[in-house]
């Protein structure tokens, strides 16, 4: 401050400049996030247009199309297509001519709008008061998030209208003026969703009572309407159907994420189904008001909201993947009083309201009962069990910071450090690095497999030359000793036989383990290893993507003898369903000789035993021997795999600066007295 104003530069100058930056930051990034948002929507609007007429928008054209049940004489259910309540056939069945015509184009721009109109609403109905990069930034952060949200791509391709329910409930709660015309707008929603009626109880229990007189007024009145115009109709629907069970689809159904839903594919059936739905229902259904009636008279409404929005997911009798949206509002809680932990809640909601269960959780026996029903589950967590914070919590906008090593840049000082790799010093959340290991690696897969056109038959003739390249270059160098290693180790049983446990059982266990105890025993140096590791992995997909390359147990003439995956049909265009199902042609680099040299640097440089350096520095001279005996790989794929590696290494230190040496106790010692810096030691 002192040698600020002696070089004849007011204060009030240096900040305002800070102030200037700081407001041109935000200004850049909402113009980003505005731009993303954009090319979300259009990328998700042309993927729909371009789908061919018979494959997209296959409800509405089940409703209003020229066969549609709209059309037919008699009951709207008669097909059981038809899924909404009847107030909805009331309401489509006049714009029926209307609505074909504009199959397409106006129905999904129309779709698009409500969005972005949900959007805009959630945004301002944050709990206040909000910082200004939050009210900068959240509108386009959070129409992002919903046009990536399964249920909106869903209803995109689809032709649904579950939009509307939900933008009626919120409009009703935050956009109405007076209490009855807010009830009148959810009473709507609720005619159009009928388990929207818990939203009723809330109103009355937070002293909106006109509103949740208006509710349940409107509600019946526009059912009586739809019963007088379209008494059989609805007769089907609320009596014969039960409020829309078994219209749709069969409701144990993957897609049906209600808690009737669940019950039914865990096996139960019959009274005593029905007995513990509704057992369990009435439970969910009072605990969640009674949280959501806690968090609205806390100042968060629009937490509230989604609270009894996922109760009324559980109860429903049917809950459809387009009317799961409430489950992403509950992003906007705070849960976790550590900033490790803060993350945790809406990092987990946001992944599972955008990807596949799949991509979620491994394809294990024992995991598809948590697979099949991980949307209600998140439904159920938000409804009964996160422990949002209250605002009156002193961790609710200060949470206990992480603690890290002093930033120690790299010999590189033009290149800035990145903040999320900084060093630290106790263990991250657990939940949240599972979660991000296991959706890097379904992503991992995926790209694997896309880099030859999503099969081995799109890329075959190109790898199999890239193969051949590799071998005559091996012949250049005199490297070129797969064929003879290969049938030198297939004529001894027992070394056979270990190479192929080798290949098959060290390449995943060994790299978990080393990740669970860096994690367990070396928190200061987890971070370190993992992003080098990821760095290397990123870089290696780009080498399959550019480089698709056959092993040598897979090029026809060379005569390798595939000891791990027995003889190939080179005749066939896939060679049978191991090829059919992933990528055989992403060897170069090899991360199976990669990841191996990770373990060995990482155990050779943190080992505490010269012995246990040994034993890790022997695992990639193994995993070398393996992928060359077997004929998964070149020797050259093991020098592509040891260069990524070594790339990783390096863009850790470039952006992350040097590994911190710090031991457990010392990060002990810091997160318990923040006043008091951890050392770091620099490697030479």
């Amino acid at each position: 401050m002192a040698n600020a104003e002696h070089g004849g530069r007011p204060t009030e100058a240096l900040g305002a400049t800070a102030v200037d930056g700081t407001r041109a930051r935000l200004r850049a990034a909402r113009l980003a996030l505005w731009l993303l948002a954009a090319v979300l929507a259009v990328r998700q609007v042309a993927a729909v247009l371009t789908t061919p007429s018979g494959e997209r928008l296959t409800t509405l054209e089940a409703w209003v199309g020229p066969e549609g049940v709209l059309h037919v004489r008699g009951s709207l259910y008669d097909s059981t297509q038809f899924t909404g309540t009847p107030l909805a056939g009331l309401v489509l069945k006049p714009l029926t001519r209307t609505a074909e015509q504009a199959l397409g184009w106006g129905w999904t721009f129309g779709t698009l709008l409500l969005v972005v109109a949900l959007g805009l609403v959630a945004a301002r109905a944050l709990p206040q008061p909000v910082g200004r990069r939050t009210a900068i930034l959240a509108a386009p952060v959070a129409i992002s998030l919903l046009v990536l949200s399964l249920p909106v791509r869903n209803t995109l391709w689809l032709g649904q209208t579950s939009i509307i329910p939900v933008l009626l409930v919120l409009l009703g709660c935050f956009a109405a003026r007076g209490q009855r015309a807010s009830g009148a707008l959810i009473g709507v929603a609720a005619a159009l969703q009928p388990t929207l009626l818990l939203f009723a109880p809330l109103l009355w229990f937070t002293g909106r009572r006109r509103a949740a007189t208006a509710t349940g007024v409107t509600f019946a009145a526009v059912t009586a309407l739809a019963w007088a115009a379209m008494p059989h109709d609805s007769y089907t629907y609320w009596v014969h159907h039960l409020a829309g069970v078994g219209l749709g689809g069969p409701a144990d159904s993957l897609a049906n994420q209600s808690l009737h839903g669940a019950l039914l594919r865990l096996g139960l059936e019959g009274p005593l189904e029905i007995a513990v739905f509704l057992l369990l229902g009435a439970a969910v259904v009072a605990l969640a008001l009674r949280r959501a009636v806690r968090y609205a008279h806390d100042g968060q409404l629009l937490l509230a909201v989604a609270v009894t929005g996922c109760a009324a997911i559980v109860v429903a009798p049917t809950a459809w993947q387009h009317q799961l949206l409430w489950v992403l509002l509950t992003a906007v809680g705070r849960a976790g009083k550590r900033a490790r932990d803060r993350m945790v809640w809406p990092v987990a909601v946001v992944l599972v309201m955008t990807l596949p269960a799949k991509m979620m959780l491994p394809n294990m026996e024992f995991l598809y009962p948590v697979r099949d029903n991980v949307v209600l589950l998140a439904a159920l967590a938000a409804a009964t069990a996160v422990p949002f914070l209250s605002r009156a919590s002193r961790h609710f906008r200060s949470p206990v910071p992480t603690p890290y090593a002093p930033p120690v840049p790299a010999r590189f000082a033009f290149v800035p450090l990145l903040p999320f790799l900084r060093r630290v010093l106790i263990r991250p959340n657990l939940l949240l690095e599972l979660l991000l290991i296991r959706v890097t690696y379904a992503a991992y897969a995926k790209v694997r497999l896309a880099a030859t056109g999503g099969s081995n038959s799109a890329g075959r003739a190109r790898a199999e030359e890239h193969g051949q390249q590799i071998l005559d270059l091996e012949r250049l160098l005199h490297m070129d000793i797969e064929h003879a290693f290969n049938h030198a180790v297939v004529k001894i049983g027992w070394l056979r036989n270990f190479f192929d446990f080798y290949y098959t059982s060290f390449h995943f266990v060994v790299p978990l383990t080393v990740l669970g105890l860096l994690y367990w025993r070396r928190p200061v140096d987890y971070r370190w290893a993992r992003s080098a590791l990821g760095f290397a992995t990123l870089l290696a997909l780009v080498g399959f993507w550019l480089y698709p390359l056959a092993p040598p147990r897979l090029m026809p003439d060379l005569g390798i003898i595939d000891t791990v995956h027995g003889v190939q049909d080179f005749s066939q265009p896939d060679y049978g369903t191991l090829t059919h199902l992933t990528n055989q042609y992403a060897a170069m680099p090899s991360l199976h000789f990669g990841w191996s040299l990770w373990c060995g640097l990482v155990i050779a440089i943190i080992a505490p035993r010269l012995w246990m350096k040994v034993l890790g520095l022997l695992h990639p001279l193994f995993t070398a021997a393996a992928i060359v005996a077997t004929g998964n790989h070149w020797i050259l794929d093991a020098a592509g795999g040891a260069l990524v590696v070594g790339a990783g290494f390096g863009l850790t230190y470039l952006l992350q600066g040097p590994r911190a040496a710090t031991t457990v106790v010392a990060a002990t010692e810091f997160s318990s007295e923040p006043s008091a810096p951890a050392k770091d030691r620099t490697p030479s």
